[in-house]
């Protein structure tokens, strides 16, 4: 049975602490480097429901994408909710590891685990890492589908292959447009619309799109926009992490029991869609 510090090493390999942005926080958040791990629980948030579930499961360490304190802090008391966190992981020698923006420009990371999800062939990064010589890191994937689809197709093929949430899939475009190739990028990417524009691509599928970025971005091109939930986008890469540490412990030998959590902490729990109408869209008076 391997120690933390040896399935730290092996998730550092992965994902090194040094590849992650400068605003980012992550890395080992509670654990005893020589505590002994034998189940591992993989989620997207370290949020007290995710935490819950690794107490039941058993779990000896917790992986998240996202971090707990993305900023500083002066308490982890018990009062405030991620204090509780604190508390219920450290009480029951449960560790957290967090693997965020080392996650997304990792090969493969969390734009190739979305493409996966989506049946999408990965051509190349979309933003590259200088640092790679390979050119295979970097934020966001450009990728090709199987075979061409409508913008309404390609929405619908997201919807059905994404863990279902309230908000589903939006789209922005021609839905009757023609889509052949398409970037995408795990959680929220209006930042990257210029990288996007210059790929050249037919469609870009991210999540938290805003309504000036994207409005801003359909007046400059044709470029369809998939709309999609921030945690469905994010969630595959837990399945591969998962395997990606399973793979480890087989050939070390390690024996580990790794799970990925199916619990939903996208925070939108409802959605009421606009009554269709004939009349021509408009304000209300």
């Amino acid at each position: 049975m391997p120690r933390l510090s040896e399935v730290i090493a092996a998730l550092e390999n992965l994902w090194p602490a040094e590849r992650a942005e400068s605003w980012d926080a992550v890395g080992t958040v509670v654990g005893d480097a020589d505590q002994e791990v034998a189940r591992v629980l993989f989620a997207v948030d370290p949020v007290q429901e995710i935490v819950d579930e690794a107490v039941k499961l058993g779990a000896d360490l917790l992986v998240t994408h996202h971090p707990l304190y993305l900023r500083g802090t002066t308490t982890v008391a018990a009062t405030h909710f991620k204090g509780r966190v604190v508390h219920t992981l450290i009480k029951n020698d449960i560790a957290l590891h967090v693997a965020h923006t080392n996650a997304d420009t990792a090969d493969p990371g969390v734009s190739d685990a979305l493409a996966g999800a989506l049946d999408l062939r990965v051509v190349r990064p979309l933003v590259p890492d200088p640092t790679d010589p390979e050119g295979r890191r970097g934020l966001g994937r450009i990728c090709e589908l199987d075979h061409p689809l409508t913008v309404r197709e390609f929405a619908a093929r997201a919807a059905e292959r994404l863990p279902a949430t309230a908000q589903g899939i939006r789209a922005a475009g021609d839905p009757e447009a023609v889509v052949r190739t398409v970037a995408v990028s795990g959680g929220s990417g209006d930042s990257l619309f210029d990288q996007v524009r210059a790929a050249g691509v037919d469609a870009f599928l991210t999540a938290d799109l805003r309504h000036h970025p994207a409005s801003e971005a359909r007046a400059q091109s044709p470029l369809a926009l998939l709309d999609a939930a921030h945690w469905a986008t994010e969630w595959p890469w837990c399945e591969l992490a998962a395997a990606q540490l399973d793979e480890i412990s087989d050939r070390k030998g390690w024996d580990l029991r790794v799970h990925v959590s199916k619990t939903v902490t996208d925070p939108w729990t409802a959605h009421a869609a606009s009554s269709a109408t004939s009349e021509p869209l408009g304000a209300p008076n």
